[in-house]
């Protein structure tokens, strides 16, 4: 099929445009980008909304698809079409699941499933150790050639400093960043919230910042000794923020995440008991989360990630000390952050494409993060002044567990294009039926 997607406002940080531009698409690939193009024969003309953006495709570099063993939360196949809805066109799913993801078997198994559902891009992230036990390396080379495109322990973070080092020593002989679940566990305890005045007043038990700080501080400080690339999951606090900028000042290969929960929330949240408030890290105080906001317009960090964690809802229902931490994101990111960030005048959407597809691509080594001629056709279609409503009752992913249900939001996703083929279309915006045409089914 040829098709020509027609006369849309294009934003691609990485190419330097921000304007009105026809895109191209033969077979699933981009073959022109330009003003004015003329049209072959036998092409679909799509018309793209005048209220829409077209961006590279987002990446969310931070999910867990819960399969294999958990499928009573999520699948591979449910969570993709959450990250389509959501507007990702790719996900990187951490290892975390039953086996842990340590071998080539259960990576290639991931991908076997991804390929069934055949929505979003799936890349699966390989463990740092054997059973992400921290005591052995698993076989990273063999991780790397199954399909793994970094390696992480993420929830059991590797305690000791040696064999962080030989992770980073081995994932740089590989070309892959090691994505590092920062937490001190002989600090953090058992902890549930951030430890503060709001956990006194709670009666909950606390977990102070300095657990994140002190691992960053350490990896960090590894990763300018090996020269590796070492990427810091779902920062959260002020201290982590200042170990980062003050490692990219001398030069160290670290970059950072955010979450949309960690920039939209603080531990007052913590007051209601409701476990869907419950994540780790947990919620941080307000100045935390104005750092990070900063960090966010000023370039410190380097993305978004949703850390989506769906839990079933009777796991969600225990009391708050009892429950799993997490929760669900791959369908609100968007919109928090174009309400959040982008309408406040915080960012604006060149650096939200940056910090959503460019930097992930980049970090993670994967196709996409700009619209190449001759790369696949991965586009987010924004709609920046849509008005959202959650509803979690209607999410795609299994799991329901949002703070942000029956939330009000300015901006979201009209379409999500997957290698040149529509994977989801929003029927509430205004023109993206044109887009139909480029469903598989026509």
């Amino acid at each position: 099929m040829k098709a020509l997607l027609k006369g849309g406002r294009v934003i691609d940080p990485s190419k330097g445009i921000d304007g009105h531009r026809d895109v191209a698409i033969e077979e699933g690939i981009v073959t022109q980008i330009d003003r004015d193009l003329v049209v072959p024969d036998e092409t679909q003309v799509i018309e793209v909304p005048s209220s829409c953006v077209i961006c590279p495709g987002f990446i969310d570099p931070h999910v867990h698809l819960r399969e294999p063993g958990q499928e009573h939360k999520e699948t591979v196949a449910t969570g993709s079409a959450a990250a389509v809805v959501g507007g990702f066109t790719a996900v990187a799913c951490m290892p975390n699941t039953n086996p842990i993801n340590d071998n080539a078997g259960v990576t290639e198994f991931i991908l076997k499933k991804a390929s069934e559902a055949d929505l979003a891009r799936v890349y699966p992230i390989g463990a740092v150790s054997i059973g992400s036990n921290g005591e052995q390396l698993a076989e990273i080379a063999e991780l790397k050639s199954a399909g793994c495109v970094a390696i992480s322990d993420d929830g059991r973070p590797v305690a000791t400093a040696l064999l962080m080092r030989r992770a980073q020593e081995y994932a740089n002989m590989f070309g892959m960043a090691v994505i590092d679940h920062c937490e001190v566990h002989s600090l953090s305890g058992d902890g549930v919230v951030n430890e503060g005045h709001q956990a006194a007043l709670a009666g909950l038990h606390g977990i102070p910042s300095a657990a994140e700080e002190i691992m960053v501080e350490r990896d960090v400080t590894l990763a300018g000794v090996t020269g590796a690339a070492v990427h810091i999951a779902h920062l959260s606090s002020a201290g982590s923020l200042r170990a980062v900028a003050s490692g990219k000042e001398r030069k160290i290969r670290v970059t950072c995440e955010v979450t949309p929960h960690h920039f939209t929330l603080t531990d007052e949240s913590v007051a209601s008991y409701d476990t869907n408030f419950k994540m780790k890290p947990p919620l941080q105080e307000s100045e935390d989360q104005q750092a990070l906001i900063q960090g966010l317009k000023d370039g410190t960090v380097d993305m978004i990630a949703t850390d989506h964690a769906p839990h079933h809802h009777d796991e969600k229902s225990m009391e708050f000390d009892r429950a799993p931490f997490g929760i669900v994101g791959l369908e609100t990111a968007v919109s928090l952050t174009l309400d959040r960030l982008v309408h406040t005048g915080v960012i604006g959407l060149s650096r939200l494409v940056e910090l959503m597809a460019a930097n992930p691509a980049r970090v993670l080594g994967v196709v996409g993060g700009t619209i190449e001629v001759g790369a696949p056709a991965d586009l987010t279609i924004l709609a920046p002044d849509l008005s959202v409503t959650v509803r979690a009752s209607a999410f795609r992913s299994k799991s329901k567990n949002t703070p942000f249900d029956g939330w009000k939001l300015h901006g979201g996703v009209a379409g999500t294009i997957v290698g040149g083929r529509s994977v989801f279309i929003n029927g509430d915006v205004s023109g993206m039926d044109t887009f139909k045409v480029l469903r598989r089914d026509g």
